[in-house]
């Protein structure tokens, strides 16, 4: 696989994938917002892949498809892994030099809250974040595959363009979450409301007579109405940005973990 030697320009080079796969229209309409501000490559699941986290293939070798280009500036490849894979082998076989930016999404369907911690979305700007490049996850809150997206369209532009200006702390990434079906009032960067999902699988009998299990649930928001969190301001039509670490150490509870190990 050769690298994109072509696409060397004095523009930034913005890497882009998701979870919901190279055909989704997400991460293709989030790719041409990009392409506005730099040249981008887009490495992607060849198939959906919600829900994988940080997941990694390690038992199988992974392959590369070249795609169809959206246009001049954006690239197009699928990876036949993860999302954290596109990133890993992007950065290994693909990209012509280290990119200036990383985007993950549009994806379809809340990463809020606790949701961030399963997503195959936030897990490839994590893993950008990881290795130093500045990385945000977009989403939007309705698993419509036909939801409009252009709403969003100038809080992200405005994320992009105010992250290559002026860049992430270290080891800080963001989590971007739009309402579904209205235009969003405003940004609110705020952290995650605390929940936790009930009722998380549905039991079914097969004609064969053996019981399986379908993955189902709802989410619990456990303080609705605290105004310091991102499903209080989602359900108000507002969008939600929230730094998070890939670093999940929790320093202020060291000195207490200690005295709990009498260590």
């Amino acid at each position: 696989m050769q690298n994109e030697k072509n696409i060397i320009s004095q523009r930034p080079l913005i890497l882009v994938a998701n979870d919901d796969g190279v055909e989704a229209r997400g991460i293709r309409h989030l790719a041409t917002l990009a392409s506005r501000y730099g040249d981008v490559i887009i490495a992607a699941p060849l198939s959906p892949q919600s829900g994988m986290s940080s997941a990694l293939t390690v038992g199988e070798p992974l392959y590369i498809n070249k795609y169809p280009d959206l246009s001049e500036n954006v690239k197009v490849y699928s990876v036949s892994g993860t999302p954290v894979d596109c990133v890993k082998l992007a950065m290994h076989a693909i990209v012509p030099s280290r990119p200036d930016l990383i985007l993950s999404g549009i994806n379809h369907g809340s990463n809020a809250a606790v949701n961030n911690i399963y997503s195959g979305t936030m897990g490839a700007a994590m893993e950008g974040c990881l290795i130093g490049i500045p990385s945000v996850g977009f989403s939007l809150l309705s698993h419509d595959p036909e939801a409009r997206l252009d709403q969003c369209d100038p809080i992200i532009c405005h994320i992009i363009d105010s992250v290559l200006t002026k860049g992430l702390p270290e080891g800080l990434c963001l989590n971007v979450n739009f309402p579904k079906e209205v235009i969003p009032a405003g940004v609110k960067v705020v952290r995650a409301a605390k929940g936790y999902w009930t009722e998380e699988y549905a039991d079914f009998v097969t004609p064969y007579g053996r019981t399986s299990y379908w993955l189902t649930g709802r989410f619990h928001n456990e303080e609705p109405d605290c105004p310091e969190t991102d499903e209080y301001w989602l359900a108000r039509g507002y969008a939600s940005v929230v730094p998070i670490r890939p670093d999940q150490t929790a320093t202020d509870s060291i000195d207490t973990i200690k005295e709990v190990l009498g260590s």
